[in-house]
């Protein structure tokens, strides 16, 4: 294209300072800015005005580290709890057996303080176990423990938890075992009333009661009274709480008295119980030997 008479055409590209004049106009000033702020702190105010300005972009940059670091120690806190519960938990268990039997040992030792030859309480083994969930049969109370007869479980065996008796094992698998509440209808339990001595068996009522059955209408049995296993059955350890009564009806024309209880175990809940090993059989008593005397009749020999 030609270019029109008396004009010049219009350069191809701009030309302005060469860079190494720009160069070193910019040192020149940084130097000159360096200097009167750190003599004058003329930048101190612009500063701050950037800063303020910024600052909700540094913050929004820095939220998913903050997220990040938030969940992360949330789950980790989490599991440390987790951790924590359980081993206090299994602790707290462990000691079950202790703490359930110290009220009914103190009672006992008041009444057989003066007895030499009191013979010495069995220990009980225990193991923790898990309840996975509860049986399907409605008409029944049981409940699937995560451990069964490859971990020393056997039918027979009773189950409590921090508070008292939850029930007894009745089917040992090799993985699971199903326990019978106390509360079911078919389970039966010898108890004894800790203020007076008294003795009897309590029966599950369904729906997560209790009843204490055959006692005389004009038996000593009081709206609070503790009951804990008498031990007489030879499978539960004497002094383990079971119940405490509730509700007594004395009436005339019957002659037991209809006497209803709570369970002191948290049957309902589902948790974590101590499985208690079985009760070792006492060795016979000796016997002494006979002797026979001239008449060739025999008689006990004497020490």
């Amino acid at each position: 294209m030609m270019s029109v008479v008396g004009q010049a055409p219009p350069p191809f590209f701009r030309r302005g300072p060469a860079p190494l004049a720009r160069l070193a106009f910019f040192l020149a000033s940084s130097l000159l800015l360096l200097v009167l702020d750190l003599r004058f702190h003329t930048l101190e105010l612009s500063r701050q005005v950037v800063a303020t300005a910024a600052y909700p972009l540094a913050r929004l940059s820095y939220l998913p580290v903050e997220a990040f670091d938030s969940v992360s120690e949330y789950f980790l806190s989490l599991a440390n709890l987790q951790q924590e519960n359980f081993t206090l938990r299994r602790q707290q268990l462990d000691t079950a057996r202790l703490l359930l039997r110290q009220e009914h040992l103190e009672l006992e030792n008041q009444r057989l303080r003066a007895l030499l030859d009191m013979k010495q309480r069995q220990a009980a083994t225990a193991q923790v176990a898990e309840i996975l969930y509860s049986a399907r049969d409605p008409f029944a109370r049981r409940v699937v423990l995560d451990k069964g007869s490859q971990h020393g479980i056997d039918a027979g065996q009773v189950v409590v938890d921090e508070r008292g008796v939850i029930g007894q094992v009745t089917r040992a698998f090799p993985m699971l075992a199903e326990v019978t509440l106390i509360t079911d209808k078919d389970q039966a339990v010898p108890v004894q009333i800790v203020r007076n001595g008294l003795r009897s068996v309590i029966f599950g009522a369904g729906a997560g009661g209790l009843e204490l059955r055959f006692l005389a209408a004009n038996a000593d049995v009081q709206v609070g009274d503790e009951l804990v296993t008498s031990g007489l059955d030879g499978v539960y350890l004497p002094g383990l709480p079971v119940a405490r009564v509730v509700h007594v009806d004395r009436d005339a024309v019957y002659a037991f008295a209809r006497i209803l209880c709570q369970p002191e175990a948290g049957v309902e809940r589902h948790g974590q119980v101590l499985v208690l090993g079985k009760r070792e059989a006492r060795p016979p008593a000796p016997t002494e030997p006979e002797e026979k005397d001239k008449s060739g009749k025999s008689r006990k020999g004497k020490k």
